[in-house]
Order: C-alpha cells, then sequence, then structure tokens
C-alpha cells in the first residue's frame, strides 16, 4: 500500500473484498459491487477504498487472505463466491461486520443464528434456493398437471 493510499485509508471507510474466486472471472460481478457502492453515494478511490483478496478456488487460502484483512483493519469484510470467504471471515473475526450473500441456508451453515436476528457481526442476503425448490415443484405441477 502506498503512502497516499494509507493515508487516504485513515481517513476513508475500507471494504475488504474476500472472494472464493478469482479476479477475471468475478469481473462482472466486482464492477457490478462497485456500481451498488456508487449509486449510495461511494466511490472507489474517492471515498472508500477497497482491498481485493482472491483465493484463487483455492479455499485453504481463505484464512491467510482474511487474517490480512483483519490486519490492514478494515471496516467491513464484503464475503463472495460461497459461504466457504463468510465462514473464514466469521473464525477470524469477532468484531469487524461481515456480509455476505448466498444461495443456501446460513443457519445451517451456522454463519447466523436465525434469519431474523443474524446475532454476532455476520449478515447478509440468501436465496434460500434449496427451500424453494418444493414450491417450485408445486407450481410447475399446476401449471402442467400431466
Amino acid at each position: 500500500m502506498s503512502d497516499a493510499s494509507r493515508a487516504r485509508s485513515a481517513t476513508v471507510p475500507v471494504i475488504g473484498f474476500l472472494s472464493t474466486g478469482s479476479a477475471k472471472p468475478y469481473a462482472h460481478l466486482v464492477s457490478a459491487f462497485q456500481k451498488g457502492l456508487a449509486g449510495a453515494g461511494y466511490f472507489a478511490g474517492r471515498n472508500v477504498d477497497i482491498v481485493f483478496a482472491w483465493a484463487d478456488s483455492q479455499v485453504e487460502r481463505l484464512q491467510p487472505l482474511v487474517r490480512e484483512l483483519v490486519r490492514r483493519k478494515v471496516d467491513v469484510i464484503a464475503a463472495t463466491g460461497g459461504y466457504a470467504s463468510a465462514k473464514a471471515a466469521q473464525q477470524a473475526t469477532t468484531t469487524i461486520p461481515v456480509v455476505f450473500a448466498g444461495g443456501g441456508d446460513p443457519v445451517r451453515h451456522r454463519l447466523v443464528a436465525s434469519l431474523s436476528r443474524p446475532g454476532g457481526n455476520v449478515t447478509g442476503i440468501t436465496f434460500l434456493i434449496q427451500a424453494m425448490e418444493g414450491k417450485r415443484l408445486g407450481l410447475l405441477r399446476e401449471l402442467v398437471p400431466k
């Protein structure tokens, strides 16, 4: 990190972006993430810094990566690429907020205590894909009874 970047980091929030994936395949998601931040008035390099930590599909790299984010005292960790990154962040810190997005059940993965009251420092969104399978099948049976 350059001296200018260090000075800016002292005055602006720093987001740690932790992912199980790699930068190139996730470029469109990073772009969407930055667009969402911009919609909330945050612009990378101006009034927010983002530190990217890519595991390159090597889950064993997550712990060292998240320890580095904690050492750098990021203000929040955006854990992406599945629950493995959120779990690694949860194990590394109890004070830095961790925000995840996932398709499974975060309660079953022991990321949160419950959907309505996550507790701790971990929160996020889930699509509950598995829980919706029964609903989808029921809808399909209604639409195509035979």
